[in-house]
């Protein structure tokens, strides 16, 4: 198969507009889709239109729409092409405190519409992000992507059945008995001015990271962030939905100590019992251990645990999750159920 070249260059590497004069016209349709993340609350609000403004959804679509009438005007290389129709759907889980917005163009002609849908996501993204600024500024427009498409030479293409073929040429190519299970991915973050301002090398957070990677979680991430911005991560992490956040540092009675403050909002079932069980493990060896606040639970669908900043707290507290970790996250997988 030859190898794929950028259309919009020429032999000289030369940026240019395709000439589609010579492709077939066909009906065409594109669908893009991406998540726009908030607080579980916000989401209640806009599905109940108590934000105070204007029909937020409403509002949302229409940016959308219009939107996508516009993507030649905004994209320098895109075609000027007929639309004829555009739909965008939002679909709302406050649980999760997502809506996931999806968009669906379609014309007539000789070229797609991937631009036009994607187009029309973004922006209507961006307009839920305008209209909750004020309660909730922190809010992201993730995942942006291109879901299916339909029409022209290429015929009609989903991401799942790409990603599908992507499996099977990953099995074609076993990664051996080392391989790590996916869509297990974990973040740490580290709660440390010291060492986010490189006064000090924190050893807290690649412990905790070769912990995880050894129990099959992958990708990890560590961030190491100031005491102050605690809550920004925090809020930011949770919002990615890795299967765990491990976080260390921040739990004791300082005045900077602020990461259960960071943590607690989040929690739409908190583990009491887990918290205590670390520490209890803690005063086991040093009775400074009781001071620790940290706090355990789910948020939506990840598994949030405050460890301590000190190396012993972070071992205390894993040794506990060894015995705790995998059944936590396959009961609440299954919704309360066992297997």
């Amino acid at each position: 198969m030859a190898d794929p070249q950028l259309t919009h260059l020429n032999a000289e590497g030369r940026v240019r507009m395709v000439d589609v004069g010579d492709k077939a016209v066909t009906t065409r349709t594109a669908t893009a889709e991406g998540v726009f993340r908030t607080r579980p609350e916000v989401v209640t609000m806009v599905d109940g239109d108590a934000l105070g403004k204007a029909d937020v959804l409403a509002t949302a679509r229409l940016a959308g729409i219009g939107a996508a009438k516009k993507t030649s005007e905004l994209i320098p290389l895109c075609h000027q092409i007929p639309l004829n129709s555009v739909k965008v759907h939002f679909d709302l889980d406050a649980d999760a405190g997502e809506i996931r917005v999806s968009a669906t163009a379609k014309t007539t002609g000789r070229t797609g519409v991937e631009m036009e849908a994607l187009t029309a996501v973004s922006v209507a993204g961006l307009t839920l992000h305008d209209m909750v600024k004020a309660v909730d500024p922190l809010a992201t427009m993730d995942g942006v992507r291109l879901a299916a498409k339909s029409g022209g030479k290429r015929g009609d293409w989903t991401r799942e059945s790409d990603d599908d073929n992507a499996a099977t040429d990953q099995n074609a190519h076993p990664a051996g008995p080392a391989a790590i299970d996916e869509g297990r991915s974990a973040v740490v973050v580290v709660s440390s001015t010291a060492a986010s301002r490189g006064k000090r090398e924190d050893s807290t957070g690649p412990a905790i990271e070769s912990w995880l990677v050894e129990r099959g979680f992958s990708p990890v991430e560590v961030h190491v962030v100031a005491d102050a911005e605690i809550e920004v991560a925090v809020t930011e992490q949770v919002r990615r939905s890795p299967a765990a956040l491990l976080t260390t540092g921040g739990t004791g009675v300082a005045p900077d100590d602020r990461t259960p403050e960071a943590t607690a909002p989040h929690l739409t079932l908190q583990l009491p019992g887990v918290a205590e069980a670390m520490r209890a493990r803690g005063i086991a060896a040093t009775p400074t251990a009781a001071m620790s606040r940290g706090v355990t639970g789910f948020a939506g669908r990840t598994l949030v645990v405050n460890l301590p900043g000190s190396t012993g707290g972070v071992r205390d507290g894993l040794a506990v999750l060894d015995d705790l970790l995998e059944h936590l996250l396959e009961v609440h997988a299954n919704g309360g159920g066992h297997r």
